[in-house]
């Protein structure tokens, strides 16, 4: 039986390190729309098994609003992945919302998770029913993005990691993680939207990744604007300061909204009085036109109250 995927609000996804009790109280305070707590990178080999643990308290113990609530596991070649979903779905499954999984190179990867994931709600008895998200970050990975993006309903967001990438295809940076570097175009632009012609195909939302310097606001809403250009609903924030960027090159125009919404009231009261088409400020408007709406910039604004 096909589920329908919830939909989040995914503008910017704050990083959070799993072992920072107090960075974990700090993001559940932000104005991010989805927080990750990470057991993986930002999470040193040792520190690992303890992160789970703490994070599994900041889950039960904070108030994360209407936050999607995240936790990054280690990718599945490692010695962790099985048991960071056990026990942190283990201890705090209802107040979870995704899991993300890292280096995801095929579709296997993804049921795996999903097969483990079905196991433990009927035995939790969850009523609620926990999502995954995957990063696109490994050659192979890119390279079986159709089949990833079509491997289960419980798999909701497709996220483009481009600083394993770049080590995954050999590619030589001379600058931070997510800038352009001396590339003389986008280099990011071939891989960004393969990822978001994948996702849009399967019903998915695409995310882009990080970008380093955290001190580069005018770096970072660029790459913002270019990945929101394509397709991609949000970008990562590494950085609380990156948070407010996100959300404004992510959120509809505000003047765009409202004209939307007269745009569909003056329509339905004119189709209340049988008009099928009516003219506002000389362009004409019709069902086709509301549906776009609708389906579009309206159903983005819903999502964020706006």
């Amino acid at each position: 039986m096909a589920h329908i995927r919830p939909r989040r609000a995914r503008r910017v996804q704050l990083s959070t390190p799993g072992s920072s009790e107090k960075m974990m109280a700090k993001a559940a305070a932000s104005d991010a729309d989805h927080v990750f707590l990470d057991l993986e990178d930002a999470v040193a080999p040792n520190q690992k098994v303890a992160a789970r643990g703490k994070i599994v308290e900041a889950l039960n113990t904070l108030d994360w609003g209407k936050k999607v609530r995240c936790v990054r596991i280690n990718d599945l070649s490692t010695e962790y992945a099985y048991e960071d979903i056990i026990e942190v779905v283990e201890g705090a499954g209802r107040n979870l919302d995704t899991i993300m999984m890292t280096k995801v190179t095929s579709a296997a990867d993804i049921l795996f998770a999903d097969r483990l994931l079905s196991m433990m709600e009927k035995k939790l008895k969850l009523e609620r029913r926990i999502g995954l998200e995957a990063l696109i970050e490994e050659v192979e990975g890119m390279q079986n993005i159709d089949s990833i993006a079509r491997s289960t309903d419980r798999l909701e967001c497709l996220i483009f990691g481009m600083g394993d990438f770049s080590a995954s295809m050999g590619i030589s940076l001379d600058a931070v993680i997510g800038s352009n570097a001396s590339y003389p175009g986008d280099m990011w632009h071939y891989a960004r939207f393969r990822l978001v012609m994948a996702c849009r195909a399967a019903g998915l939302d695409p995310v882009d990744g990080p970008y380093a310097d955290f001190r580069n606001s005018d770096g970072y809403r660029e790459e913002c604007r270019r990945a929101g250009t394509l397709g991609c609903v949000g970008k990562w924030a590494i950085h609380p300061s990156q948070i407010a960027l996100a959300k404004e090159v992510f959120s509809p125009d505000a003047d765009k909204v409202a004209s939307a919404r007269r745009l569909v009231t003056e329509y339905a009261a004119a189709e209340a009085a049988g008009s099928g088409a009516i003219q506002v400020d000389g362009a004409m408007v019709d069902v086709a036109t509301v549906r776009l709406l609708r389906s579009g910039i309206l159903s983005r604004a819903d999502l964020y109250g706006m």
